[in-house]
């Protein structure tokens, strides 16, 4: 049987069929917009007519290959991703993590500029001779989005404005859930996640900027998270959750972690994620508000409101009944959430003043103490007793002050009161700084409160990409799980028996007996928790033997 003419051209066409490079693509797709015909420009360049018009339709999607700087030597379907853009994505990929945990709303927009901010950072590292280019097309995000498995993740608008008609329905939503279930303040939560440069002061001072231009210095070093949370009436603040990037870090050893002043959690990142957030709801939360119910006369059930955070589980409510979680409606946090309204700009202003003041006691307790050597000693460990003292610090009157937008009926005007405090704060941080010859002014105070919840640089970004796929080498930390110091008779009878040397020392230099009769006797009663434990440990006898002094004791 004789063949058709147009069955021969195709098994002819099949025979010359050949893988076409993105620069040979390129070159049809510039000949037809010049306006050849798509025959004409097959015939040429030896391809049929219908490869012409598919390559010539998807000129768009080709375009962005090339702009997401593709080797225009490759075919169709064998890109070969380049390590500068591994690190571009991976970087990337954490700064997003970072937006969504810091319930920040993202527009593609806003992630295009990101990508395109941390090429050109990474190319100043780069051969300056190096002419790849890279645009973050559409194209390229719709590919990223897959490799990085953000399908779900919800893009907005260009703009993320915050919701105030949302913010006022909300109010009028709360208030009905109030009523109708009879909650008293004492039984309203807020909680709350911020970040804290635990080591940071502020950006003008001499120590700072000198501590910026040592080699190796990295921010995400001194960044960790905190989670803070109290009920309306401003009576009752939880113990804090704080989460660092080191399990064990150095400063710690010998430390017990369950007799902290605050929550001791740790991943790479130092984030609050939905497991150690459920872990505490759990452990803490509930049976924290519960003994605070029964001690108080209060029917035990509580109304905890919480942002949409990633960090933040939706299924909390199904673990106890007793307490029913509310969740803010998205962009309304800056508007009506509780803790940002005052408590944690109260709490941070309450943070350098408890480091400065840390600071200039250690000074005057030992003259050859400098503030430099003080600072690059301050660990921590130092950390944790400022960020406890200062959540003391935070008054019932700030805490019921945070409420007034959002449960208005719950709050008298305060307000006066409140600022004055925080003036008080500010102007002791300015007094302090001048004494240790820094030069601190508001300005640079308020600059340093906010900066604490500022997304990181994108050389900090990159080095918690690092930390993703290598073990961190972090010379803070300690790898063995650190031994905790141990109360034993011996050191409960070194403890007592300085204690008795110091009331010596008061009696024989104070002329006055009225006066050091009175301080020795405080000073004994505020020991009576060791003296009991002395003659407790004495009593049952758990000093530690060998096996031949028990031996020797028995017989």
């Amino acid at each position: 049987m004789n063949k058709r003419k147009g069955d021969r051209e195709i098994e002819q066409g099949s025979k010359r069929r050949k893988p076409i490079t993105f620069a040979e693509k390129l070159k049809i797709i510039e000949m037809a917009e010049k306006g050849e015909k798509l025959a004409e420009i097959g015939r040429r360049l030896g391809y049929s007519r219908s490869t012409v018009n598919t390559i010539v339709k998807s000129k768009e999607c080709l375009k962005c290959y090339v702009k997401d700087g593709v080797n225009l030597q490759q075919t169709s379907g064998t890109r070969i991703r380049s390590n500068v853009m591994e690190e571009i994505e991976g970087t990337l990929k954490v700064w997003l993590d970072s937006q969504l945990h810091r319930n920040i709303p993202l527009s593609l927009s806003a992630i295009q500029q990101k990508a395109k901010e941390i090429y050109s950072e990474l190319r100043k590292k780069m051969d300056e001779n190096a002419t790849d280019t890279f645009n973050a097309s559409w194209g390229w995000f719709r590919r990223f989005k897959i490799r990085a498995n953000l399908i779900k993740v919800k893009l907005i608008g260009e703009a993320a404005s915050t919701d105030s008609n949302a913010a006022s329905e909300f109010i009028a939503t709360l208030k009905a859930i109030v009523h109708d279930g009879n909650y008293s303040p004492h039984q309203i939560f807020n909680v709350d996640e911020t970040g804290l440069f635990w080591k940071n002061m502020p950006s003008n001072t001499y120590i700072t900027k000198d501590e910026k231009r040592m080699p190796g210095y990295k921010a995400a070093k001194d960044r960790l998270t905190l989670l803070l949370s109290g009920n309306a009436a401003g009576d009752f603040k939880l113990k804090p959750i704080l989460v660092y990037h080191s399990e064990n870090p150095r400063a710690l050893k010998g430390v017990s972690k369950s007799s902290m002043p605050v929550i001791w959690k740790s991943n790479r990142k130092a984030w609050v994620t939905k497991s150690v957030f459920e872990d505490w709801y759990r452990n803490n939360f509930i049976p924290e508000v519960k003994d605070f119910c029964s001690k108080n006369n209060l029917v035990f059930k509580a109304l905890p409101l919480l942002d949409n955070a990633p960090g933040h589980p939706i299924t909390l409510n199904e673990l106890c009944p007793n307490i029913k979680v509310i969740f803010l409606p998205s962009n309304t946090t800056s508007l009506i959430q509780p803790m940002d309204q005052t408590v944690i700009g109260a709490f941070k202003k309450y943070y350098l003043r408890a480091t400065m003041v840390s600071m200039i006691k250690a000074i005057d307790d030992n003259k050859e103490l400098t503030v430099k050597s003080y600072w690059k000693d301050y660990n921590i460990h130092n950390g944790i007793k400022n960020i406890s003292a200062s959540w003391d610090e935070v008054k019932e009157t700030t805490m019921k002050r945070a409420w007034k937008k959002l449960c208005p009926q719950f709050v008298y005007d305060e307000e006066t009161n409140v600022e004055n405090l925080q003036n008080e704060v500010v102007e002791g941080v300015i007094e302090i700084g001048t004494r240790l010859g820094l030069e601190i002014n508001e300005e640079d105070i308020e600059e340093l409160t906010e900066s604490h919840d500022e997304e990181l640089s994108i050389e900090d970004l990159m080095e918690l990409q690092k930390t993703d796929n290598v073990e961190t080498n972090d010379d803070d930390a300690v790898e063995d799980l650190p031994k905790e110091n141990v109360l034993n008779v011996e050191t409960l009878s070194e403890i007592l028996n300085k204690m008795e040397n110091l009331a010596d020392v008061i009696e024989n230099v104070d002329p006055n007996m009225e006066r050091n009769s009175n301080v020795v006797g405080m000073l004994r009663d505020a020991f009576t928790c060791y003296k009991t434990m002395y003659i407790e440990k004495k009593k049952t006898g758990l000093r530690q033997f060998t096996l031949k002094q028990f031996l020797t004791k028995k017989t």
